[in-house]
Order: C-alpha cells, then sequence, then structure tokens
C-alpha cells in the first residue's frame, strides 16, 4: 500500500524573499534563484554569446545575490532579477572592450525632424555612433532608464521593479533623457 507524503505547496517569490531575508538562510535564496537559472542563463548566453562565460554569469550573479537582495526593495524578483542579470552582462562586455554597438530605439523622436533624421537609412552607422556617446553623456538615472524603456522594451512598472524608483520619477528620467538625447544628437549630426 502505497502512503501520500505530505508536500509543502510551493512558496512564491515573495514568501522566498521574505524569509531570506527574516532569516538569512541561503537555501530560500537558492530556491528562489533556482526557478530562473534558465532566464539568467538565457540573458548570459544573449549579451555574452559563449556558454562559458554565460555560464560564470550565472554563478557570479548568485554571489552577488546574496547581498543586493538584502539591501534593495524588490516588487517583482523576476524582472528584477532579468535586470540585474544584463547589467552584469552588460558591466563584463564593457570592462573586456566589447560592448556590443548602440542600436537605434524604436520611438525615441517626438518631433518631425528629429524622427526623420534617426529615419535616415544611409546614415545609420553615424547615427548610432552619435547615440551611443550621446547616451554615456547622460546622467546615470536618465540612461538607464532610457536603455530599459526603449532598448529592451520595459514598462514604467518594469523598470520601478528592477531600480526601486517611483513611477514619476521614471517618466521624469525619460523625459528628460530624451530631450537631452536630442539636444546632444543635434550637436554632434549636421
Amino acid at each position: 500500500m502505497r502512503t501520500a507524503e505530505h508536500t509543502e505547496p510551493l512558496a512564491s517569490d515573495d514568501e522566498l524573499l521574505a524569509r531570506y531575508r527574516a532569516d538569512g538562510r541561503p537555501e530560500h535564496l537558492a530556491t528562489l534563484y533556482l526557478r530562473y537559472t534558465e532566464l539568467v542563463y538565457g540573458v548570459a548566453l544573449r549579451y555574452l554569446r559563449n556558454r562559458a562565460d554565460a555560464e560564470d554569469a550565472v554563478m557570479q550573479l548568485f554571489e552577488e545575490l546574496i547581498v543586493k537582495v538584502a539591501r534593495q526593495p524588490i516588487r517583482n524578483f523576476r524582472g528584477w532579477l532579468h535586470t540585474v542579470a544584463r547589467n552584469l552582462c552588460l558591466m563584463r562586455l564593457r570592462e573586456a572592450g566589447k560592448m556590443p554597438p548602440a542600436e537605434l530605439p524604436r520611438e525615441l523622436g517626438d518631433d518631425g525632424d528629429f524622427a526623420a533624421l534617426l529615419a535616415d537609412g544611409n546614415r545609420r552607422q553615424q547615427i548610432a555612433e552619435a547615440l551611443a556617446g550621446c547616451l554615456e553623456q547622460l546622467p546615470e538615472t536618465q540612461r538607464q532608464s532610457i536603455r530599459l524603456f526603449f532598448f529592451d522594451d520595459c514598462s514604467y512598472a518594469d523598470i520601478a521593479a528592477a531600480t526601486s524608483w517611483h513611477l514619476k520619477s521614471i517618466r521624469s528620467y525619460i523625459q528628460n533623457g530624451k530631450r537631452n538625447l536630442k539636444n546632444c544628437l543635434r550637436n554632434k549630426l549636421p
């Protein structure tokens, strides 16, 4: 005769985060992280384009989570983890001098002249290089908001979950960042 085993229902992401923060036991964080290991590996492989480097990034991220989770408020663990993984990969690429070229965001321009400039296929490489330089000149909050919103297709809520910034602040960072990018691009591109 078979006996039924007692199984505990799976804890939610929020429950596991709360448990980890309450008692500091790494197995709570490990359980949570294991749920999203494939996601993190996929992000790392997409950016690093090398299996060994992607596996190293997955391990490095877990080590960093112990510190990051304790000090950052997290509303959506999956979205936050995706952003942290992407940022780790971009940091590794930047340190190795292998940053991918900036791609043009889908909808940066608000006025006709600027939109026409971005749509100019003959100058795409020149515009991409100017955009990459202008992005680096933005304040960090604006740069990160612009990249998450336009390049990574994150919503305001996703950005808030990843950064712990208020929605109104994010909107302001994006609007100010767009204005600063337009001004910078107008100065760099004849």
